[in-house]
């Protein structure tokens, strides 16, 4: 059967009655009752039991034909609405109404088609069509309970033959049932309305498909070229065998999205296949040859035939882009192809931007790096002008150039030009050669570009170093100089108030003479931290403990209207640097940030470590080599600093303060100490948000066998009783004022001064004495002979002899010239005539 209608619809055939059999039934029951209770008990009673057992039986049939579904209670004529009725028997697939308790109520003719049944009678409900089978039995179960919970379920099930037959070939049927509210007028009974299908034939154009399917991929997956689709981000989301093959992947273990254009693309090839633009609804189609990168790391040439559509706003849908092998093959000739893929490699591949232009400067063909370099430029033009990658400023150098190529001019100068700014400026040359007429497609001008952005970077930071350290040799000269003249007036200071009470009127000039004398020493030895010179006292430094020292003076120096807040970052590790020379740095930069915050705001200090892998992620932190380092950051919220004033901040004498309210060598103080302490110091700022200044100081790894250096600390004058003594004492000076001043001194104290101007005559002096000389005071920078090789010379004859350096430069400066644990004590300049004395009684006494 087909399940085409073929009658009316099927139902149980129905038993109708009227009032008057009910009534007639009744009077003969009656009657007989009457009969039997005039008749004699022995006569009546086999009539009796007859008549019960009629009864009986009927009432047994009764019930049985009840629970079969065969006795049922009639309708009333004309109750059933004919349109319904007539609907349902005209759909192809079966229909059946039971209730609740699974009693059929209604079937369709497609139905008993469906189930081959060929009487009213022999239909049945759904659990017992598909009985038969017991693979069925689990489908059949959720829908009967689907059913009795009153939702919509449907299941697909294969039968070995035709529903109602016992042979013939399988057979797939769709099962479904869905509630029938009750209502008024089915009595308030709810119902079921079941649905059947025969499947078959879909199910085999599904297989026969899929098979189909199937047998295309394999065609795709075993194609002589490989083939691959990306999504607008570079995501590989197909790619067929051979190409999987070619490049070392396990299609097996592939999944869409794990490889990206990057990961088999060599070099800036990515940016040629993403480089297609197009508009809505418009398919593309380019060429490309470039370099794939197999996983072993291989270069693989290819030739792609990329197609891409172009969705709403111009957006890249997936591409579908063949891949031919060049690395094989025959083309046109062995020679022509090896030509091809040569160009193409070297093309592609150079690190030079190649771009080809017409007579209006704009772009026809460009390499990979090309579109690398000015990818970012967000353009409507396909074709853009090559002016629309340049800033203002470089167009008119540009469009010279590109005028005298279009001229035929073969020598064009190369012209470096600022590149449209991304988020950082760049820069590039560009080397224009002109194309012979005839050689090229409507081409006048080939350009060549280099981007010059990071050696500009690196130009300016070199001359932004070799200005730091010519300043600081300035500065460091200026300041040893003035450190022997502020030694001499500060001596001879000391020498006049020896001399003078405090009654004396002179006494308070002469006090004023050496107080400013200081103050002068005090920006000398500013100038020295600038140049890196000064003599630093290292030690290791826990900084959460300095600065948590710090903060309260801190707070006083900013005053009421700064919030100071100090974030101590966890586990911090440990630097070596001079405590005092830190405190400073911290004190400079708190004092500059509260000078700009003239209404109020707030200085963030914070610490936290910095790993080798995070040192690199930090902006403007050029020249600042990859390491572990502890980083203090000190951040305000004043006034910021202007572009054209950032380059000048570690200037020594530059000041943006009014006139006597900063001497200009704060910032200059701070970059000279964390440099000699070799660590690094970086200044981002915005105008009218704030400044960050950056410590980055190196971390300390603490060896357990370190032995603290010895050195001689300044005394302290009352500690020294008595600063006398006996001794004989060279001195070695060559600035007389320095000497003469050293030898009143030392000689007011009882000592025997010899004296020289030059390590030359020193040595004169040392044979003269013969021996006599128990201590020498040498100055370090001296013409003709310096103190490091006066020491050299002097040990030849006199190992043992004690020697006191003194120098405006920092004692670094100097030891490395001496010989491999050479002994030596040091005093700096300048120095007063209670400094010297006091070390020279210690050094003797030592």
């Amino acid at each position: 059967m087909d399940g085409t209608p073929t009658g009316p619809m099927i139902s149980r055939p129905e038993r109708s009655g009227n009032i008057g059999l009910l009534i007639g039934l009744a009077l003969l029951l009656i009657g007989a009752a009457a009969a039997f209770a005039l008749m004699d008990r022995a006569v009546a009673q086999p009539f009796i039991l007859a008549l019960l057992g009629i009864l009986a039986v009927v009432g047994v049939f009764c019930l049985f034909a009840g629970a079969i579904g065969f006795l049922r209670l009639s309708v009333r004529p004309g109750e059933a609405n004919p349109l319904a009725s007539a609907f349902v028997d005209t759909l192809e697939d079966g229909a059946l109404i039971t209730d609740l308790d699974g009693r059929l109520v209604y079937a369709n003719r497609a139905y008993a088609d469906l189930t081959a049944a060929e009487s009213p009678a022999d239909i049945r409900v759904v659990e017992r069509v598909f009985s038969s089978d017991p693979d069925a039995a689990d489908a059949i179960f959720r829908l009967s309970q689907a059913m009795r919970d009153g939702r919509r379920a449907q299941e697909e099930i294969r039968m070995p033959c035709p529903l109602g037959r016992s042979e013939g070939t399988a057979r797939w049927y769709r099962v479904s049932v869905r509630p029938l509210p009750a209502t008024k007028e089915r009595g308030g009974r709810a119902m079921a309305v079941w649905q059947l299908s025969d499947i078959t034939r879909d199910r085999a154009e599904q297989e026969n498909s899929f098979q189909e399917l199937q047998r295309v991929i394999n065609f795709l997956d075993h194609a002589p070229a490989g083939f691959f689709s990306c999504d607008s981000t570079g995501r590989i989301v197909y790619l067929n065998a051979t190409l999987a093959d070619w490049l070392g992947y396990d299609l097996a273990q592939f999944d869409a999205g794990d490889l990206d254009l990057t990961d088999i693309v060599r070099g800036d090839g990515t940016e040629l296949i993403r480089s297609v633009k197009g508009h809505a609804g418009e398919v593309k189609s380019e060429t490309f040859d470039l370099d794939f990168v197999t996983r072993n790391g291989l270069g693989l040439p290819v030739r792609l035939l990329h197609r891409v559509p172009f969705g709403e706003n111009g957006m890249q849908g997936d591409s579908r882009t063949l891949v031919l092998n060049r690395s094989r093959g025959e083309e046109v000739s062995e020679a022509l192809r090896a030509a091809e893929v040569r160009f193409a490699r070297f093309f592609n591949n150079t690190p030079i931007a190649i771009a080809s232009l017409d007579k209006d400067g704009r772009v026809i063909r460009t390499n990979a790096p090309f579109l690398r370099l000015f990818g970012a430029i967000d353009t409507d033009d396909e074709s853009p002008k090559l002016e629309a990658y340049v800033t203002d400023s470089g167009r008119e150098n540009l469009q010279k150039a590109l005028t005298a190529a279009s001229n035929g001019i073969s020598e064009i100068a190369p012209i470096d030009v600022p590149l449209v700014e991304g988020s950082d400026p760049r820069s590039a040359t560009f080397y224009v050669s002109a194309v012979q007429e005839g050689e090229g497609d409507g081409e006048t001008a080939i350009v060549y570009a280099l981007e010059t952005t990071q050696q500009r970077a690196l130009e300016a930071q070199f001359a932004q170093s070799q200005k730091m350290q010519a300043i600081g040799q300035l500065a460091g000269g200026v300041a040893h100089d003035f450190n022997n003249v502020l030694t001499a007036i500060i001596g001879f200071s000391d020498l006049l108030l020896a001399s003078h009470r405090p009654t004396d009127p002179s006494f308070q000039d002469i006090m004023n003479i050496k107080q400013n004398a200081n103050r002068a020493a005090g920006l000398v030895r500013q100038l020295l931290a600038f140049s890196r010179r000064q003599t630093l006292r290292p030690q290791q430094l826990e900084l959460n403990d300095v600065l948590a020292d710090l903060s309260i003076l801190l707070d006083r120096l900013l005053g009421e209207k700064v919030e100071l807040k100090v974030i101590h970052g966890r586990d911090l590790w440990p630097v070596m640097a001079d405590l005092n020379q830190l405190e400073q740095v911290i004190v400079n930069l708190a004092v500059n940030a509260g000078d700009a915050m003239t209404v109020g705001g707030r200085l963030t200090i914070r610490t936290r470590n910095v790993t080798e892998a995070e040192s690199t992620q930090f902006d403007n932190t050029r020249g600042m080599p990859p390491g572990e380092y502890t980083l203090v950051e000190v951040t305000d919220t004043g006034h910021g600093i202007p572009p054209d004033v950032m380059e000048k901040i570690f200037d020594p004498f530059f000041s943006t303060k009014e006139v006597g309210k900063g001497t200009g060598l704060g910032l200059s103080t701070v970059y000279g100490i964390v440099k000699q302490t070799g660590g690094f110091v970086f200044c981002t700022s915005e105008v009218d948000v704030g400044t960050t200044f950056r410590l980055f100081l190196p971390r300390h790894i603490p060896v357990v066998s370190e032995e603290p250096k010895k050195e001689v600390k300044e005394a302290e004058p009352e500690k020294v009783a008595d600063l006398t003594g006996s001794a004989s004492i060279l001195l070695v000076e060559d600035e007389e004022a320095v000497r003469a001043f050293a030898a009143r001194a030392l000689a007011s104290r009882g000592y025997t001064v010899y004296e020289a101007g030059s390590g030359t005559e020193a040595l004169e002096v040392m044979e003269e004495a013969d021996g006599e000389v128990d201590l020498v005071v040498s100055d370090v920078v001296m013409p003709e002979m310096d103190g490091p090789s006066l020491l050299v010379e002097l040990r030849k004859t006199r190992p043992d002899l004690k020697i006191i350096f003194v120098s405006g430069y920092a004692e670094d400066a100097f030891e490395e010239n001496l010989p491999e644990n050479e002994k030596f004590f040091f005093l700096p300049k300048p120095f007063t005539l209670k400094q010297l004395a006091t070390t020279v009684k210690d050094v003797l006494n030592g």
